[in-house]
C-alpha cells in the first residue's frame, strides 16, 4: 500500500542518534531514551510508518518549570523520546534549506556560530559605534504568531509532510505537572528540538531583514532572543528603539522592559555623560576598564569580561559541592569530579579578560584549603598552614586541577 509521504527510513534512524547523543529526560508518557531503546526497532518502526502515513499526532508537551537566574520561572515543554526523534527527523531535513539564508548578525541556535562569535562581534562595534540598544523579547517562545510562522515557512519549504507535522507541534498542548491540559493558540514549547530553528526563522523576518531594510545606518547582533544594536548618536539610538518596540508589538512580541535600554560606550575619548555606561550579552558585562597598552600606558576601554550574576552563581555552585566535608576523598577524587566544571567555566568566561574569573578560582582554592584542615588532623585550625600544604601540593602537580594549570595557585610561606 503506497503511503502518502515518502519518508526515508535512514532520515529516522540519524534523527533517533541525535536524540540519544543529546540525552534528555523524559516526556508525559515517562518513557526514558534507555526505555525507548530497549524496543528501538519497533518503537522507530512504528513511528516511521505513522509519519508516512499522515497519522502522527504528537503528544502534549511536558511543563517543566525551570529556575530563571533573574528570579521567577521559566516552563520548558519536554517531548517524549519518539517525539523528539519526529522533530530532529523535521530539522535534519529543514535546517540546511533554510540556514543558509539566516542573516550573518544572527548566531543564536546556528550550526557553526557560536556566542563567543556574538560577543566578539559586540565588542569589536562597541569600539566603532558610540551607543548601543540593550534589547530582550519577553516570553519569544510563548508568544510567536503561528499564521506568521507557518507563513515564513511555507515561503522556504514545500514538503508537505514538514508542514502538516510542524503545525501539529505548534498546536500540541501542553500538560502541567499536576496533569491539566493548556491548549496552545501562539508560541512553540521551549525545550522542543525544532522550537530554536522556528524561533529563528520568525525572528529573521519579524527583525533582521526589517531592521537591514528601515534601520540603515545601524548594526546589529541578535543571539535568540536578545541583542544588541549599535548606534552613531544617542538620537539615532532612541529613534531605533521606538521602531523596534513598533514593528515587535506589529509581530506579536513584546520587549523586555527591565532588559532593554540605550547604553553609551564609555571609554577615554569618549566622555559624554549618560546614566546607562555598561549592558550584560551573552554572560559577559561590556564596561568601561582600565587596560595597560603595549607601551605600558594605562587607558580605559570599553570592554566585555564575565559578568557579576555569572560569577554569583559559579561561587554558589562551588559552595553547593560541600567538597570539603569530602574527607573520605583525595585530591584527584576531587579533580576528576570538578575539573569538568571548572573547565567549562574557564573556557566559555575565560575568553575575554580571563583575569576577572580569578576571583572563582580563588573561591575554589579556599574551599580547598577547607578540605585539607578537615582531612588531616595536623592541619585543623591551622589556615595559613594548611593553605601553604595546599600551595606546595599545587606546584608538586600543577595539572591537577584546570586553574593550578593557568598559574592560580595557593600562597606558599
Amino acid at each position: 500500500m503506497t503511503k502518502p509521504y515518502d519518508i526515508p527510513k535512514a532520515l529516522i534512524w540519524e534523527a533517533f542518534k541525535c536524540v540519544k547523543a543529546n540525552g534528555g529526560a523524559a516526556g508525559v508518557d515517562r518513557q526514558s531514551i534507555e526505555q525507548f531503546e530497549s524496543g528501538l526497532g519497533n518503537n522507530l518502526y512504528r513511528l516511521w510508518n505513522r509519519l508516512c502515513s499522515g497519522s502522527y499526532f504528537p503528544p502534549p508537551v511536558k511543563g517543566v518549570p525551570i529556575p530563571k537566574k533573574s528570579g521567577g520561572v521559566r516552563v520548558l515543554g519536554v517531548p517524549t523520546v519518539a517525539d523528539r526523534v519526529a522533530q530532529t527527523a523535521v530539522k535534519l531535513l529543514l535546517e540546511p534549506q533554510i540556514d543558509p539564508m539566516f542573516h550573518p548578525n544572527s548566531y543564536g541556535y546556528r550550526p557553526g556560530r557560536s556566542a563567543h562569535d556574538a560577543i566578539a562581534m559586540v565588542r569589536r562595534r562597541s569600539w566603532e559605534y558610540d551607543w548601543v540598544v540593550e534589547f530582550d523579547i519577553k516570553g519569544l517562545f510563548d508568544n510567536i504568531d503561528h499564521d506568521l510562522l507557518m507563513r515564513a515557512l511555507k515561503k522556504h519549504c514545500q514538503t508537505p509532510w514538514v508542514l502538516l507535522y510542524v503545525e501539529r507541534w505548534l498546536k500540541a498542548p501542553m500538560q502541567t505537572a499536576d496533569g491539566v491540559l493548556l491548549e496552545r493558540t501562539c508560541g512553540t514549547p521551549q525545550g522542543g528540538v525544532v522550537s530554536p530553528l522556528l524561533a529563528n526563522l520568525f525572528l529573521h523576518y519579524a527583525f533582521d531583514v526589517w531592521v537591514s531594510r528601515n534601520l540603515r545606518g545601524v548594526r546589529f547582533c541578535r543571539y535568540a532572543d536578545g541583542g544588541v544594536v549599535h548606534c552613531r548618536s544617542l538620537a539615532q539610538a532612541k529613534r531605533a528603539l521606538n521602531r523596534i518596540g513598533e514593528r515587535f508589538r506589529e509581530c506579536g512580541l513584546e520587549l523586555h522592559p527591565d532588559k532593554t535600554k540605550i547604553v553609551y560606550c564609555q571609554d577615554g575619548n569618549r566622555r559624554e555623560a549618560h546614566p546607562n555606561v555598561q549592558f550584560t550579552f551573552l554572560g559577559y558585562t561590556f564596561r568601561p576598564r582600565k587596560a595597560v597598552d603595549r607601551y605600558q600606558r594605562v587607558d580605559v576601554n570599553f570592554a566585555a569580561a564575565v559578568s557579576r550574576d555569572a560569577l554569583k552563581v559559579m561561587r554558589q555552585t562551588i559552595r553547593g559541592w560541600h567538597l570539603q566535608l569530602m574527607c573520605d576523598r583525595e585530591l584527584g577524587d576531587l579533580a576528576a569530579m570538578f575539573n569538568p566544571i571548572l573547565r567549562g567555566w574557564q573556557q566559555y568566561y575565560g575568553r575575554f579578560h580571563g583575569s576577572a574569573m580569578s576571583v572563582i578560582w580563588k573561591h575554589m582554592n579556599d574551599y580547598l584549603v577547607r578540605w585539607m584542615m578537615r582531612k588531616y588532623k595536623t592541619l585543623a585550625r591551622h589556615k595559613t598552614r594548611a593553605r601553604h600544604a595546599l600551595g606546595r601540593l599545587a606546584r608538586r602537580f600543577p595539572r591537577a586541577f584546570v586553574h593550578w594549570g593557568m598559574g592560580c595557585l595557593p600562597a606558599v610561606g
